[in-house]
This record gives structure tokens, sequence and C-alpha cells, in this order.
């Protein structure tokens, strides 16, 4: 198992560029399934997540070629609508290949995703909302089979503003007869690439960014060149290790339009940001403040930044507050934190964090954006901390080590 091994104490200082997005890059790829001519993903990220997802679409007969820096896709002679279960197993968001095989095969077959250990992350509303639309679904042995043959537009009325579901309908939806409308759809930005994305291709979607998403159903898609959005998450994370460890980076391809949410709690953690269009600077302050986090859907503060930000809080002065709200299981990290002298009192979805000094202690990511969090508050920690799961980290971030070590850090992998 590959290890993370950080020497603390190093501010960081720099400029930086972020990818494409994994949240972005993942429902693209499995929408390319829908292409009815090739379809061309530039600054395709080396994530293992990003890979999985090619995988999925060569065994269901996808032409796919990986290489300088972008991913070609032939749909043309795709034959299969059965997920592969090792595949699908792999990662979360294999269940996105249901709204494509539905909408290019009229059925599909698919077992129950697999990805970080999180919470339970129910697929009910994705379930739920196909059957809005026409489709039939029968779940059995451990398998979820859909019968797509009256596949049509609906109404359909989500009960939670869910990112997957969303973009699942909306795939099923862009080439069934009739119109579509998604109401309390998610609104996160990632929609909105995913609407770009099948406009390109020639589907009429329109709303993302709203709670309200119109698919306009058209009888067949083209190909098209696509560079998805950059990734927010990546960008917030890198902005954390600067305020972490004192430090001063510049991070390019933050949008401070996508990380409303996280710059304001930078802001009341003593932190100076510029902001420009595409481009954000931090400075950190001589010592971080207390904040409270409350994750919520977008435009709220991201779950999948809720690890950081604690780790940050563990080396600000005074206490700090974090609910989570989306997931009921995201608190992994914090068992962690504590083997590095993290004061932190967790019970259900609440954790109280009293600020203080770390110190570096052999740990292990237990999931993505925790083992991400792990390694910001080795960079603040006194000595060395070695991070067990790198390999869970890669499926989000591409080669973490050599970002942060551009800024200044001392971070290998052993």
């Amino acid at each position: 198992m590959d290890v993370f091994r950080i020497t603390g104490g190093y501010p960081l200082r720099g400029r930086i560029g972020v990818g494409a997005a994994k949240n972005a890059v993942l429902p693209i790829l499995a929408a390319a399934l829908l292409a009815g001519g090739p379809v061309d993903i530039q600054g395709f990220p080396a994530l293992s997540d990003a890979r999985h997802m090619v995988d999925i679409l060569e065994t269901l007969g996808c032409r796919c070629r990986v290489g300088d820096g972008q991913v070609h896709i032939d749909p043309e002679g795709a034959w299969g609508w059965e997920m592969p279960q090792e595949l699908s197993k792999k990662l979360r968001s294999s269940i996105f290949m249901m709204g494509p095989m539905l909408g290019r095969f009229r059925k599909a077959v698919a077992t129950y995703p697999g990805g970080c250990e999180i919470g339970l992350r129910p697929i009910d509303l994705h379930l739920r909302g196909l059957a809005a639309l026409g489709v039939k679904v029968r779940e059995a042995h451990g398998m979820i089979y859909c019968d797509g043959s009256g596949l049509r537009g609906g109404e359909v009325h989500l009960d939670f503003p869910s990112v997957g579901a969303t973009e699942n309908l909306m795939m099923a939806a862009v080439t069934a007869p009739g119109n579509t409308v998604i109401h309390n759809a998610a609104r996160e930005p990632e929609i909105g690439d995913l609407q770009r994305f099948l406009n390109a291709l020639g589907g009429r979607v329109s709303g993302a960014g709203t709670g309200r998403v119109l698919v306009r159903g058209v009888s067949s898609l083209g190909g098209a060149s696509f560079r998805p959005m950059p990734d927010r998450i990546v960008a917030g994370t890198l902005l954390i290790a600067g305020a972490i460890t004192g430090g001063q980076v510049a991070v390019e391809g933050a949008r401070p339009a996508d990380l409303g949410a996280v710059l304001d709690k930078l802001r009341q953690a003593g932190c100076g940001l510029e902001e420009e269009e595409d481009r954000v600077t931090l400075t950190a302050p001589a010592r971080l403040r207390p904040v409270e986090v409350s994750t919520q859907p977008f435009p709220g503060f991201p779950t999948d930044m809720q690890a950081q930000i604690m780790a940050m809080c563990c080396v600000a002065q005074g206490a700090s507050l974090i609910v989570e709200n989306v997931f009921e299981n995201r608190f992994a990290h914090a068992a962690q934190l504590r083997c590095m002298g993290a004061d932190i009192w967790a019970s259900g979805r609440m954790c109280l964090v009293r600020g203080g000094k770390l110190t570096g202690a052999k740990v292990a990511a237990r999931d993505l954006r925790g083992g991400a969090a792990l390694v910001l508050a080795g960079l603040a920690a006194e000595g060395v901390t070695e991070v067990e799961g790198a390999g869970l980290i890669d499926r989000g971030y591409e080669g973490l080590e050599r970002m942060l070590g551009g800024l200044g850090a001392r971070v290998e992998r052993i």
C-alpha cells in the first residue's frame, strides 16, 4: 500500500493550477455512451476513478483511447447494457451509467455501486426518478433491472437535491420523447457542466444551476470535443493547504463563483483573499480563527470539503463547530486526527474541534477526502506524518504530492 510521508512545518508559497473536476468528468464520461459520434474530452485527469469509468465504457463496447491529457471515445459499436459487477463495485459513480444505458438501449442491468464508505448514500432517488419517466424497475439478488421500453418525458420531484440523481435523470431524458422537468434539482456547478456537454452533443437541456431543470427530448445526438470545468474541491483543498501552513498560495482554476461558501469560511478564519474570475490568492494570518461549518447542498458548504476544513480547525485559535448534514458517516478522519494530537469531540453528525498543536504520527486514510485532510494536517504538524492509503486519495487528486511539493511542501510517496 502506498504511503504519503509528510514533514511538517513548511509554509506553502507559490502558484499552482488545477485540472478537470473529477465530479464533472465522471458523468460526462457516462454520457458519452449516448453520443452518435466520437467524443474527445480534453484535460482528462489521471485519476483512478476516471480510468475505471473508461474501463466500464470499454466493457460496454466503446472504443477508448487515453493519452496526451485527453480521452477519445467512439461509442458507435457499443452493445452492452449490463454493468460489469467487478468494475461497478470500485466506484460510486458507476451508477451514472444507468441513465445513458436506458437512453441508448432502453434497458439496463446494474449492481449496487461501490466507492468510499461515508454513509448509506441510497439510490432510491435515482430509481424513483426513472420510474417517473416510465422505466420499470425491479430489484432482486443484489441487482437492479430496468426496462426502459416505455421511457418518455415526465415530471420528477426529488425529495432531496441529489447531484447523482439529477445527472442520471438528465442523461436518461435527453433522448426520451417529450419533455422532462426535474424539480428540486441539484444546483452544483457540475450539473451545469453536464448540461453544456449534453447540449454540445445536440441535446436540449436548460435550467442547470437552478432548482428546475428542463430536458426537451431529441431523437439523436452527435459527437463533440469538450473540456470539463476545473476541480473546485481540489482548488479548495489547495487553498486550505496554504491556510493551515501559514503560507500564501495562488490557485489557478479556482473560480470564486464555485467556491463561495468555502471562501467565506476562509475569510472568517482570518485569511486574506484576492479573487479574480479564474484565480484565488490566499494569504494566511499569523493565527487562524475558529469557524462554524454546516455542510449543505450547493451553494452551501460542500460535504467534500468538510474533512479538509476540520484539519484546518485543528490548528485554529479557539473552538470550531462542524455539522455534517449530507452524509451520516463522514467523520472517520476525526479519529485519525486525534492520533496527531487533535482535540475533537464527535457525536452523531456534529464535531467540536478545539484548536491547538498537531504532531506527526502514522495514520490511515479511510476515504478520499478524509485522506486529503490527513495530508493537510501533516503539513502543519511537528515532525513526520505517514498517511496510509494513498490510493484512496488518488481517486480525486492527480499527484497530490507533486502539487503540494510544487508549493514548497515536503511530501513524498513511499
